[in-house]
């Protein structure tokens, strides 16, 4: 780049694209200023063999090349010496300051070509300025040494890093790779009778393999409501009427028959749920319209809408089924969808039971309050309920909030170990971050729990909820909502809830 300064030809071109100008402060003999050189238009055009003179009065002291919104911009800190011959020539208007400096003069012994702006510190001075003192040049070489062992160290450090990517990206293809012959071979074959065993739980826990993922969570949430693929093409077909009559049917017609309609006929959702794909994972592109499951995802929540009239299509559904169509065939999907928000705890969400849903909330506060007493004292002072946060995660599994590798490692805890999994998640979740929450108020804390951060990994969420205790002073998880569903004033402490509480 240094060079390219000299590479100004007769015919006023030079190296840079488009035409190169120069715009100069004042000189002065004691101050440092700053030059810019554009490859857009300037005020001021500058001659060739102006450009020269004004660059051979000059001292380079460092330089760098940056784009601008107007195009590239070399910026350079210069210290203005007067020429030695430009006193003697001020009247006739013409400096005797050499044109243009041949390269050999510019860069005199140099034992290897200097890379990019580097070139600053080893450019030796035009022959009529002050020449470097060795002090001065011993100090630049220094410096371009010390920028050289910098980038190594920096380009050894990422290659360790990626090492150490690739050596744990390998150990845990073969532990997949294990785990996955003993479900296959060992496990599935004996369903019935070994799934609650020690082993397996802890096979679990460390996570499904890929291949066996969705067969296991089809297993464990059951098909209590006796699905069959045939209902589901039933329920399909009704869904695909409802849709036709609605592309036929004016907003004005659909506006009227809707307000005759039962409030327990929810049908009409269908409509909201062509909104909703489109923001079921968008950074994936496969559920948006033309993507490859944007049709079964569509049919899979338009059949259950009209298999469940009364519920009809909630918002955060999409990406429950969604997560289930990536690891299920169609029908399966369907039915394990359909399974699953029969389960008392989805069902008390997506059918907004707001005393019920009170019931979990003050639950989950006894045991945020004994697990994280710091955090939970935090979010108390800032006014923070359980619901701002609690209502995405649960509705969406946590689909939506974590990176989809670590929610299907969530959504394997939570096909063992039931509802109790998905409030030990998220106390997993405030003890991993506790030290950045006790930091935020209100606003940030609701923004960051709506959004995880993006590199999350699986076995820090683990651990954290492993070091997480669902057992308080009022017993286990399922004996304390008991209590809290039979009379939350009198079984318990009324100081054990907040949410009772208020």
């Amino acid at each position: 780049l240094f060079r390219n300064l000299y590479s100004f030809t007769d015919s006023g071109q030079s190296s840079f694209p488009g035409a190169v100008y120069l715009e100069s402060p004042a000189r002065s003999h004691d101050s440092t200023h700053r030059l810019s050189l554009h490859g857009e238009t300037a005020d001021r055009a500058v001659a060739p063999q102006q450009f020269v003179s004004l660059s051979a009065d000059m001292l380079f002291i460092c330089g760098g090349l940056a784009q601008t919104g107007t195009g590239f911009q070399f910026c350079v800190s210069a210290s203005f010496f007067p020429c030695p011959q430009e006193e003697e020539v001020k009247d006739s208007g013409v400096s005797s300051c050499p044109q243009r400096l041949p390269a050999a003069v510019r860069r005199k012994n140099l034992e290897f070509e200097p890379l990019s702006t580097t070139a600053l510190i080893l450019e030796d001075r035009p022959a009529n300025l002050p020449a470097k003192s060795v002090e001065e040049t011993q100090r630049h070489k220094l410096e371009y040494e010390e920028m050289v062992a910098g980038a190594k160290r920096r380009e050894l450090k990422e290659a360790q890093k990626k090492k150490r990517q690739m050596k744990e990206r390998h150990r845990q293809e073969d532990s997949i790779s294990n785990a996955m012959v003993i479900w296959n071979n060992e496990i599935l074959p004996h369903w019935d009778t070994v799934y609650g065993t020690r082993r397996v739980r802890e096979l679990w826990w460390q996570g499904l393999p890929p291949s066996v993922r969705g067969r296991v969570w089809s297993l464990a949430i059951g098909n209590e409501l006796n699905i069959t693929p045939e209902l589901y093409e039933i329920f399909l077909s009704r869904a695909k009427e409802k849709w036709r009559s609605y592309s036929e049917t004016s907003s004005v017609n659909d506006s009227e028959s809707d307000g005759g309609a039962s409030l327990a006929d929810r049908e009409s959702s269908l409509d909201l749920i062509k909104l909703d794909i489109s923001r079921t994972f968008p950074s994936l592109f496969i559920f948006q319209k033309g993507g490859p499951y944007h049709d079964l995802l569509h049919s899979v929540l338009g059949a259950y809408t009209c298999y469940r009239p009364d519920i009809g299509y909630v918002q955060g559904m999409s990406f429950i089924a969604a997560v289930l169509i990536l690891n299920l065939e169609e029908a399966e999907a369907f039915i394990t969808f359909a399974n699953l928000l029969n389960k008392p705890c989805q069902m008390a969400f997506f059918r907004v039971d707001h005393e019920l849903m009170l019931k979990y909330f003050a639950a989950f506060e006894i045991f945020f309050e004994e697990n994280l007493p710091r955090l939970f004292s935090h979010f108390q002072t800032n006014s923070l309920t359980p619901d701002l946060y609690l209502i995405d995660w649960i509705f969406t599994l946590y689909s939506k909030s974590l990176p989809l590798d670590v929610a299907c490692r969530v959504w394997d805890v939570f096909c063992r170990d039931g509802e109790e999994s998905l409030f030990r998640t998220g106390l997993g979740i405030l003890r991993l971050y506790e030290d950045v929450l006790l930091q935020m108020d209100f606003i940030h804390i609701a923004q960051f729990l709506t959004r995880l951060p993006e590199d999350l990994q699986p076995h820090t969420l683990f651990n954290a909820m492993a070091n997480t205790h669902m057992i308080s002073r009022n017993g286990r998880w399922a004996q304390v909502f008991s209590a809290l569903m039979k009379d939350g004033s009198k079984e318990l402490d009324k100081n054990s809830s907040p949410a009772l509480r208020s």
